[in-house]
Formats: structure tokens, C-alpha cells, sequence
């Protein structure tokens, strides 16, 4: 396994990544634009064990060439060795897979690179920035440090989304994609410094598009003074 996935799977293989073989058990349409797989994990679970925000790459063919791309575990169970994944259903080689997966469908999925620890001290507000691409991985993240307020933006609609936010003390702002993300980050800017008057532990989780993600990082460590232990940031896709 891994062998013809040019200079990507080279560098995962001499990072000692750990491959796996998944296969799909069953497919769900959420929305029109938002599917949800269930896949048993060929060993995966066993292998690596469980943590929130816990993901994997999975490997596609994009016209004859390799393609990976990175997804957030839902509800993984070791015992049973199986788990979901959420694709936001755009444009692309992940998104045409996954609309016509159906069960008894293998693909390989590779483990390297995730990890999640835990805000110590605990968040005295939580406060995260995403998109349905991301959606998965705050929905484990609320399931992790869920017992704090929270703050979130999300770029785009909810619109029957799966989101575990509960009203009684998460906040959600929906906010429409305008202006390749430059829309959400002054948003972002304009609210953020207003929630985080006063919370003396923030925890701050930005994932949406790449530049946006970048942007947001730097103006929350630089100009609010948010300490870098306290901010995790990773953009989870690219805006073409």
C-alpha cells in the first residue's frame, strides 16, 4: 500500500505514517450538499486509538494522479471498529467519491499528523471559527470541551447541518461567504475582541479556508495578544 502517490506518500512513509484499507458499510444524504459515510476501519482504531478532533488522509485518484485530503473522525468506536465521515459535497475528486460511494467501496486512509491536547487551564470561553468542511471537527470539539461558552462563527448556512452546538450556552453567528473569506475575517474582527472581554482563559480554534485561517491566526496572536498555546489554527482547504 502507498506505493504511486508521488512526493506526498513519500513523505508520510518516511514520517512512519500508518496506512489503513476502509471500506464503506453505508452512506446517508444529510442535505443535498452534505453526505454522511459510516466505514469500518480495517484496524485503524485499534492501531492509533482515539482523540477528538481525531483525522485522517484519505487518498483519491484526480485524473490518474494521487490526491489526499484530510476529514475528521465522527463518532469512531474502537470496539467495533468503525467510524464516520462528513463530506461537504463541492466540486473536486473527494467530493464526486464520496457521492457515489456505497457500501462494500474500499479506499486507503492514511494516520499522520493528528492530535488534540487539552486547553489547560480548562477554556473559560471557547471560541471557534469554521465552514461545513470543518464542521465535524467542532462538533468534536464541543463534544471535548463542550462545558464551557462558546462562540462560533460559521461561514455559511446551518440549514439542517449536523451541529451539536447546545443553545443554553454556545452562541453560533452565521456568516456568508463573500469576498473569498475576507468577508468572515472582518467579522471576526469586528465581534471577536467584544467576546473575549473578560474571559481570563479563551481558547480560540480557527479552520476554514487556508488564507482565511492565516489571517485570522495572526490577528488573534498579534493584535489581541491571545497566547499562542491558547489559539490552534489549521486551514482545512484552499480557496481556487
Amino acid at each position: 500500500m502507498g506505493q504511486g502517490r508521488g512526493w506526498e506518500g513519500a513523505v508520510l512513509r518516511l514520517l512512519r505514517a500508518k496506512d489503513f484499507v476502509c471500506t464503506v458499510t453505508g452512506a446517508e444524504d444529510v442535505t443535498p450538499h452534505y453526505r454522511r459515510l459510516r466505514l469500518s476501519d480495517g484496524g485503524l482504531l485499534a492501531a492509533t486509538g482515539v482523540h477528538p478532533t481525531m483525522w485522517i488522509r484519505l487518498w483519491f485518484s484526480d485524473a490518474g494522479r494521487p490526491h489526499q485530503r484530510a476529514y475528521t473522525l465522527v463518532d469512531p468506536d474502537p470496539v467495533t471498529g468503525t467510524f464516520g465521515l462528513e463530506f461537504a459535497l463541492h466540486e473536486g475528486c473527494a467530493a464526486d467519491w464520496a457521492r457515489t460511494a456505497r457500501p462494500g467501496d474500499r479506499i486507503e486512509a492514511t494516520v499522520q499528523g493528528t492530535g488534540f491536547q487539552h486547553p489547560d487551564p480548562t477554556p473559560s470561553h471557547l471560541v471557534a471559527v469554521g465552514d461545513p468542511a470543518s464542521l465535524p471537527a467542532i462538533n468534536s470539539l464541543l463534544g471535548a470541551l463542550g462545558s464551557a461558552p462558546a462562540t462560533i462563527w460559521f461561514e455559511g448556512a446551518l440549514d439542517g447541518l449536523p451541529c451539536q452546538a447546545d443553545p443554553s450556552h454556545h452562541e453560533i453567528r452565521e456568516v456568508p461567504r463573500r469576498d473569498a473569506g475576507a468577508h468572515l475575517a472582518e467579522r471576526v474582527r469586528a465581534e471577536l475582541p467584544a467576546v473575549l472581554e473578560g474571559t481570563p482563559d479563551p481558547y480560540v480554534w480557527i479552520a476554514c479556508d487556508t488564507a482565511t485561517t492565516r489571517t485570522l491566526a495572526s490577528y488573534v496572536r498579534k493584535d489581541l495578544g491571545v497566547a499562542k498555546d491558547r489559539v490552534h489554527a489549521l486551514g482545512y482547504w484552499r480557496a481556487s
